[in-house]
């Protein structure tokens, strides 16, 4: 059966991004030559070939995308394209061996990175040859189909498909990249292109790269109006975020499947991801694709011996992998940080003032609360979800279980667990009287630890209700703890109940007083699981005062209130000095700090543990 074949037999999935892919893999700087990786990582591109295979994709596509004389010439390597073309090829037969699979080889071809005439300095002629160069190495290399992708407009990939004409008769997948208004960059309509595209004896049209699914389905919708022609759509995994150096996508493996599911109604043939999709997205999409009875791809009866020995593959990233937090907490010491949602919907100034705290200081996990003081904020979740997606660093989100009632925490948790936020504390949350909306209802359908068996329940397979789920769960729950109870032996007790119905951590309240501190360490016989004390920086006298006398469980000794009332006008830097003193102390029997910072001062937090040698490096620590 030939490409052309099966795409008389139902819909096939492609494979993923291979650019953001090496990039998130390698750290590579994102001005390198990504194709030259074919020659200085094979086992890095064999890694990402064999986890899209793994995750379900049909079709794999070569490490080409810029392999061509004018863009490897930006990097002095105008002179190989033979070598990195060929190898790419290579490579891809390598994955497929190695799986056993029938999977089919793309040489893919992008852009020649030059403007045509009469803006450009290059000719038709000379843009014609480029295009020509790498097509007879791919398809002389042994591809099984070409895709010629992110053309920004019908003139260049004219020539690029009539280079491939004159060179090679495998099947040619053409795709343009459009913008958000349904054009591509040179302000061609999806008629335009189809209709233009449809007599150049091409396999399959459609778009790729620039937009999200949202977007591209309404590309394709207008393309399946006019034209016969088989469809293929591989969007980007939404807009990209540029956060530390590197592009963060965030559409869910979730959400791009329930995209593909449109677009395979509209008819599309040909589903995959481009910059941003890696392989749960892919997998995610498989899944979606087994509904419409899609046959997987058939074993071969023979596997040959692989050309790159000593490769050990990676397993697939699921939605079960643990958290890094979870698998961190406990064995080296651990940074979290509390942040306030805003009041209103606009989190860009909290989100730019922590990470100004993240090029300073490493932090592990930044807390999100869940309205404190029972005053109206942005919800926790949304909240966690722009942390997560926006500073590519992992949330825990904050679970008050007196704020919504037993339905709401259900929806709430399946919400927080499709978005990947995986790692929740459950507290009781304040009464409601405290806030801005006294005359609201106070709920009590689930204690906190009777919230964190439910969680426990869902973890091994059943919802809130108990009844069977597709898929368990895998988030990873912590409690509170007040070692400052007015009622120790009480507040021991809930302790206990929650760690017994499945809390993995502990955050404690704030600690002002090491005395307490130390009679509740040996009275427990140290912590039973890993707990992250608390760590409020004092501001002045007057904020001193205001937690010991009007925040429930805090309790501030005299002896710290004399040295706030003597610091005067230099309160910060002594409540930056008594939180220095209070860490050191405690330091050998925790197992991390939690900052809680006071009036969005985040940078307080770089102040403490840059006078903290020890914890300035405290990954180097094992507990």
């Amino acid at each position: 059966m030939n490409f052309v074949q099966r795409l008389t037999e139902g819909p096939i999935l492609g494979d993923g991004a291979m650019g953001t892919e090496l990039l998130n893999r390698g750290k590579i700087n994102i001005n390198a030559c990504l194709e030259e990786t074919n020659l200085t990582s094979p086992k890095m591109v064999l890694g990402i070939h064999l986890d899209y295979i793994k995750a379900g994709a049909e079709i794999i596509e070569t490490n080409t995308f810029g392999a061509n004389r004018f863009r490897l010439g930006e990097h002095g390597l105008e002179n190989e394209v033979f070598e990195i073309n060929n190898k790419a090829v290579e490579i891809a037969k390598e994955a497929r061996r190695m799986t056993g699979q029938h999977i089919w080889i793309a040489g893919t071809v992008g852009p020649s990175g030059k403007t045509l005439p009469p803006i450009g300095t290059a000719s038709n002629n000379q843009i014609r040859k480029a295009f020509r160069e790498q097509i007879q190495v791919l398809s002389s290399s042994g591809i099984d189909l070409l895709i010629l992708e992110t053309f920004t407009g019908l003139r260049e990939i004219k020539e690029a498909i009539a280079s491939a004409k004159s060179v090679t008769d495998v099947p040619i997948i053409a795709l343009l990249t459009f913008t958000e208004e349904a054009t591509t960059l040179e302000g061609e309509t999806p008629e335009e292109v189809v209709s233009a595209l449809a007599n150049l004896g091409v396999a399959s049209i459609g778009a790729n790269c620039s937009v999200g699914p949202a977007p591209m389905v309404k590309v394709l919708e207008k393309m399946a109006t006019h034209t016969t022609i088989p469809l293929t759509a591989m969007p980007n995994a939404g807009f990209p975020t540029y956060v530390d150096g590197r592009f963060i996508y965030m559409s869910s493996p979730n959400y791009m499947s329930q995209h593909e599911t449109t677009l395979l109604k509209i008819g599309v043939k040909v589903v995959g991801g481009c910059c941003g999709t890696g392989p749960k997205h892919i997998f995610a999409m498989r899944e979606e694709l087994g509904k419409y009875k899609l046959p997987h791809p058939n074993k071969i009866s023979t596997i040959r011996t692989p050309l790159i020995q000593n490769y050990k593959q990676p397993p697939l990233i699921t939605p079960t992998e643990p958290t890094k937090l979870s698998q961190k907490i406990g064995k080296e010491f651990t940074i979290t940080v509390e942040v306030d949602p805003p009041q209103g919907f606009d989190a860009s100034n909290i989100l730019s003032d922590l990470r100004s705290l993240l090029r300073t200081t490493e932090i592990d996990a930044f807390n999100v609360s869940d309205n404190p003081r029972a005053r109206g904020r942005m919800s926790a979740l949304a909240m966690s979800t722009l942390i997560q997606t926006g500073l590519g660093i992992e949330a825990i989100l904050h679970i008050a279980t007196r704020h919504r009632n037993l339905l709401a925490l259900h929806s709430d948790l399946l919400g927080a667990h499709g978005l990947g936020i995986r790692n929740v504390f459950v507290i009781m949350g304040d009464l409601p009287y405290m806030g801005e909306y006294p005359q609201a209802t106070a709920v009590t359908d689930v204690t906190p630890s009777g919230l964190i068996s439910l969680i426990d329940r869902a973890n091994t397979g059943r919802n809130l209700a108990g009844h069977p789920i597709k898929y368990a769960t895998s988030f990873l729950v912590g409690c509170a703890f007040n070692m400052g109870a007015i009622d120790l032996d009480k507040e021991i007790q809930n302790l206990e109940r929650k760690l017994k119905a499945g809390a993995r951590f502990i955050l404690s309240q704030a600690v002002f007083d090491l005395k307490s501190f130390e009679y509740t360490y040996e009275k427990l016989g140290g912590f039973p699981v890993p707990l992250l004390m608390g760590l409020l920086p004092l501001n002045n006298i007057r904020h001193a005062e205001f937690l010991h006398n009007e925040v429930p469980g805090i309790t501030i000794p005299e002896e710290i209130m004399f040295r706030m009332r003597s610091a005067d006008q230099k309160g910060q830097l002594e409540g930056i000095a008594i939180a220095q003193e209070l860490l050191q102390e405690a330091y050998p029997k925790i197992a991390g700090v939690y900052f809680i910072p006071s009036f969005g001062k985040y940078q307080t937090v770089a102040q403490i543990l840059n006078g903290i040698p020890d914890l300035n490096k405290h990954n180097s620590r094992s507990i």
